[in-house]
């Protein structure tokens, strides 16, 4: 009995994707829910599983791209899979071998023969040396600097996940009229909170306190007092959105991808602290699905984690702004007629100006500065 392994339906946009692993050799036996290869698409990477015992068949290879309902592979079950087992019996390839071996042994004038050419080629040395030894020696070096050009590039196609990213980031370009205004803002008071209240917060929650719940909070926040910005543009009409989910850029081995926060309005600190995680994790083990990464209507990308000052980040299609953040850095500013020394963070605020004018975009970006620098405002309403 024969089971098909096939590309299952992953969602309405999907028509395929490409097989960038398979767990499991052609050949090997394998048992229902064993993990046969991973599929990356556009958006996610999906891993595939057996759905039944036997051995494992394959009919496409790593690399292939396979459309929705593809056979790219089958299980062999019941009589199948000791036929497969079938082509390996020990007893009688020893036998073969063992017929075989006198044969081999035949073969014993070879060195005899050698023995025979050994003159023959302390001969020929004699015959080289004649011509033009040291002509022939000089031309040996000048193969070496033309080097070959193996190894020096490689050469491999775009995954399904890169291509989308290339074709949405060339989209928004095309597409937009993106504008980005800047900004900066004093950190040392969520520092300091953050320092204070970590402990209790880890032990109350089970996650530790990070920057970008706060970051969250106070898009939120901007987004109720600047709803302009929680729009996008559809054809010749403008949709304002009523709800706040915020997407959160993440960075993995295959690509940029942003998952969604829903309903961030709605959630505290730590909720928005243990989707963060979550969705990590997820990323990490190549788990992530489709509706984790549709529907947000605003995006937070934060480039300072890997060392970023300043950067103009582009607009996640369809929303109409985006904010990007940067590594805290002390510097001297003025405070107060004084020049101090404070950790500072570089924001950028990239927007779609053919729905957003300047003046909003920059009182939004006012508004985040001052809820991070007194964050208490998000506790308070205010």
């Amino acid at each position: 009995m024969s089971t098909e392994v096939k590309i299952p339906t992953l969602g309405e946009s999907i028509a395929g994707g490409l097989i960038s692993k398979w767990h499991k050799n052609d050949g090997d036996a394998v048992k229902a829910g064993d993990v046969l290869l991973t599929l990356e698409t556009d958006k996610v990477a999906q891993e595939i599983a057996a759905e039944a015992d036997g051995v494992l068949r394959q009919k496409a290879k790593e690399g292939d791209e396979v459309e929705v309902g593809a056979v790219v592979a089958t299980i062999e079950s019941g009589a199948g899979a000791p036929a497969a087992a079938a082509p390996a019996p020990a007893p009688k390839e020893p036998e073969k071998a063992a017929a075989s071996a006198p044969k081999a042994a035949e073969p014993a004038p070879a060195p005899a023969a050698k023995k025979e050419e050994a003159p023959k080629a302390e001969a020929a040395p004699q015959l080289k040396l004649v011509p033009k030894p040291e002509a022939e020696a000089a031309p040996a070096p000048a193969p070496k600097p033309t080097p070959s050009p193996e190894g020096r590039t490689t050469r491999k196609k775009m995954t399904p996940l890169r291509r989308k990213i290339a074709e949405q980031l060339v989209n928004a370009q095309r597409t937009a009229a993106i504008l980005t205004t800047f900004n900066e803002c004093d950190m040392s008071e969520v520092m300091t909170l953050r320092k204070v209240m970590q402990d209790d917060f880890v032990k109350k929650h089970g996650v530790k306190l990070g920057f970008m719940s706060f970051f969250v909070k106070a898009v939120v926040d901007a987004l109720k007092s600047v709803p302009q910005i929680n729009v996008r543009v559809d054809g010749d009409e403008i949709i304002s959105n009523n709800f706040y989910d915020i997407g959160v850029a993440v960075g993995t081995e295959k690509g940029l991808i942003v998952p969604v926060i829903r309903d961030a309005d709605q959630k505290s600190f730590a909720d928005i602290e243990k989707d963060i995680l979550a969705y990590a994790k997820k990323a990490k083990e190549g788990k992530i699905a489709i509706d984790d990464l549709t529907g947000g209507v605003f995006t937070i990308s934060n480039g300072g984690v890997y060392g970023s000052l300043l950067s103009t980040p582009i607009l996640n299609p369809p929303q109409s702004g985006i904010l990007g953040l940067h590594a805290i850095k002390e510097r001297p500013i003025a405070e107060n007629g004084q020049v101090v020394i404070r950790p500072m963070m570089n924001l950028a605020l990239s927007y779609d100006h053919r729905v957003v004018d300047g003046k909003e975009a920059v009182t939004f970006l006012i508004r985040v500065k001052d809820c991070i620098e007194k964050p208490a405002r998000l506790l308070v309403g205010v």
